[in-house]
């Protein structure tokens, strides 16, 4: 008969399971990946804030990809490195920080698909309606699209995470690297149904409005340039929009590969290692895509290493 413990505040995070051979390769790959991401991702965010020329919509929108995945990374990965090099035994977390990390993680997913709706209508405007680009456009129009990327992104998931706090538990278990949305209504007895619900919901509604937005904007976009005869501009949305198209491409299969392997317990420890590189993944080739793609970016980047080597021969 299975013992339970009814709202434990300690619980237990089942994490990887590694061999011995296994366990300092996997730290350092993770530890590693995560160095890469802050420096990457921190450096792209502070060279557009401070560079005047990429005060553009395109990367004030772009900008918040980085913030997004530093916050997502910096909450779940230094947790996740402390944990393989512990025992399954010793791998405990408090009840709220699993609540918090749970948070963290789903607003990481939720706020990449919103983002990137918000930067498609950012290209769809500037390749559709170029002359009226700057009056749509504005810095106010920047500010409404970045808050509602992540008000809308908090909203559903706070009510995600709301139906999931309101449980009792009995079970004190994360069968996951990390603490998710689903790991946590698992450790309860009750009734999950109405979590069950609003989970699919959840992901079918932000799913169809991601896709759906890529599809229209993306087909607008083809029309536009298929009829247009200005080379310019056709350049112009090739490069920019093959750049987002690719974020937009990597973000969505990693996501898929995870949903697959859902499908099949027997390869839940897959399943788990894909979970952590739907983090990482990501968040280590934003900032690669769009620093090798933009021309401004380039610009800014060697106008900043020519103004250290001048500091420097000094």
């Amino acid at each position: 008969m299975e013992n339970f413990t009814y709202n434990s505040f300690t619980l237990q995070v089942e994490g990887l399971k590694l061999s011995k051979v296994l366990v300092y390769p996997a730290f350092f790959f993770f530890f590693f990946s995560y160095m890469f991401i802050m420096v990457t991702n921190i450096g792209i965010a502070v060279l557009v804030f401070l560079d005047k020329n990429l005060h553009q919509p395109m990367y004030l929108l772009f900008c918040n990809l980085p913030i997004n995945d530093i916050v997502g990374n910096s909450i779940m990965v230094p947790r996740l490195l402390s944990d393989i090099l512990l025992p399954p035994s010793r791998r405990l977390i408090s009840y709220y920080e699993c609540v918090v990390q749970a948070f963290t993680t789903h607003m990481f997913g939720t706020t990449s698909h919103t983002i990137l709706m918000i930067m498609a209508f950012d290209r769809y405007v500037a390749i559709c309606n170029p002359l009226r680009y700057a009056s749509i456009m504005t810095n106010r129009m920047v500010l409404k699209l970045t808050v509602s990327a992540w008000g809308v992104a908090m909203l559903w998931v706070a009510v995600l995470l709301g139906l999931t706090i309101r449980l009792n538990r009995c079970r004190t278990l994360i069968m996951n690297p990390y603490c998710d949305n689903a790991s946590l209504f698992k450790l309860s007895c009750e009734s999950v149904f109405i979590n069950n619900v609003y989970g699919l919901v959840f992901t079918v509604v932000l799913f169809t409005a991601s896709i759906g937005t890529m599809v229209l904007t993306y087909t607008k976009i083809t029309v536009v340039c298929l009829t247009s005869r200005n080379k310019s501009l056709n350049s112009k949305a090739l490069k920019t929009c093959s750049t987002h198209l690719v974020v937009y491409v990597v973000l969505m299969l990693s996501g898929f590969i995870v949903i697959i392997l859902h499908r099949f317990p027997q390869y839940s420890d897959y399943r788990k290692f894909s979970a952590i590189l739907l983090h990482i993944i990501p968040s280590s080739l934003n900032p690669i895509i769009y620093g090798v793609q933009s021309a401004e970016i380039c610009k800014s980047l060697s106008k900043l290493f020519r103004s250290k080597q001048v500091v420097a021969s000094f």
